[in-house]
């Protein structure tokens, strides 16, 4: 099979070339390629799969049904590996468990699915991270709920088996009883409120533990700029420290809660009009390393109630290249290529994989994107529910 004149768009940048995939492998990447199949891909563009590595099962709850289907919105969007959060129903946090979950990865058609596991148990006691990770848990989860000595004692073992922690920072106190952003447009709504600080003073904490123990932190989920700020003060001090965001973050308020809008009810809650402005600044300055859909789908049951009821989260796998590429690219906030490094090369790296480039030897991992198509965002529990999205996936590799 060979494909002609497709703009390939990777972490080298873009140029237009033809591929032969041969078995399922890049055999020749260059000019003219003739003979088998051929796909004239004029127009479109050739991307390596995206990676997410925070996403969650329907009302997270992990079973081999809901496994499968997370796998194949996934792929449907262009993503090619996913993550699944451990702080699922049941969680991750024990063999018995892990066990369970790896047995719903077998035969998926969809994109490839790694598992996390959760450091904490239900009773904010120690997991047995070390049998966790020897029997295929991709990384290690913790919320900073965990007290000082137990976030001691996790980031020793990161120490010791070299992995990444993947951590949400969070404030227990402060965020048990709010629902959305502490700020003005809670308060018109009566709407008890989450203030940012929940998570900017964990990050403090956890950037003096990385730096301590000279471990390596991913910060799952971040919405606050001076969380940001912090994060990259940090690496300019030499501390292995990353930052994930997103897309909902970067392009949605809080105003998007208005008229008890329970999509828009997400953790962490949409940050402020004022701050989206500096988020996105974040974005275009090279401050943010890692995007996520941040998908969290839930059952009508959960979502269709009031506002304080309503379960967290929205939908965001099944059009997810066209949501990227019509929010970030299409607008001029960042390039293409720069899409691939946030969405596939920098992911890819923090689990062990190295992704992001095509080229000769290589597994084919890409798909098919036509910027000139259109589709219609069908989700009915997504922000963007109704909008028409530039760009649509037309094949997978």
């Amino acid at each position: 099979m060979v494909i002609k004149n497709a703009t390939v768009c990777d972490i080298d940048g873009e140029r237009e070339v033809d591929v032969r995939i041969k078995e399922g492998v890049v055999t020749e990447i260059g000019s003219g390629l003739q003979g088998g199949e051929i796909i004239d891909a004029k127009g479109q563009y050739l991307l390596p799969l995206l990676v997410d590595i925070n996403i969650r099962a329907e009302d997270s709850v992990l079973n081999a049904k809901n496994i499968k289907a997370v796998s194949s919105e996934a792929l449907k969007g262009g993503i090619g590996h996913i993550v699944l959060n451990a702080d699922s129903i049941p969680a991750i946090d024990n063999e018995i468990v892990l066990e369970f979950a790896q047995n719903g990865l077998h035969n998926l058609s969809g994109a490839k699915v790694d598992l996390m596991l959760n450091t904490l148990k239900e009773d904010s006691t120690l997991s047995n991270i070390a049998i966790l990770l020897k029997r295929g848990a991709i990384a290690p989860y913790m919320s900073t709920i965990a007290k000082n000595d137990v976030a001691i004692k996790i980031a020793q073992y990161c120490q010791m088996y070299g992995v990444t922690l993947f951590c949400k920072a969070e404030d227990n106190s402060l965020i048990s009883s709010g629902v959305m952003l502490e700020g003005n447009v809670s308060s018109k709504f009566g709407l008890a409120g989450i203030p940012d600080l929940s998570e900017v003073l964990h990050v403090s904490r956890m950037i003096e533990i990385a730096r301590h123990f000279k471990i390596k932190i991913l910060f799952k989920s971040i919405a606050s700029p001076r969380s940001i700020y912090l994060i990259n003060k940090a690496k300019q001090d030499g501390i292995d420290v990353t930052c994930e965001v997103s897309i909902h973050h970067l392009i949605n308020s809080d105003e998007a809660c208005k008229n008890f809008n329970t999509t828009a009810k997400l953790n962490p809650p949409l940050s402020s009009k004022d701050d989206l402005v500096l988020l996105q600044d974040a974005l275009k300055a090279g401050q943010i390393d890692i995007l996520t859909t941040l998908h969290q789908p839930s059952s009508p049951l959960n979502k269709e109630v009031a506002f304080y009821d309503a379960a967290y989260g929205c939908e965001g796998l099944k059009n997810a290249m066209s949501l990227y590429y019509t929010k970030l690219v299409k607008s001029g906030m960042i390039s293409m290529s720069r899409l691939v490094e946030l969405c596939v090369k920098n992911p890819s790296d923090v689990i062990g994989e190295n992704c992001g480039a095509i080229k000769v030897g290589e597994r084919a991992s890409f798909m098919l994107f036509d910027p000139s198509k259109s589709v219609t965002m069908d989700e009915k529990l997504s922000l963007y529910c109704g909008e028409e999205l530039y760009g649509e996936v037309k094949a997978i590799f």
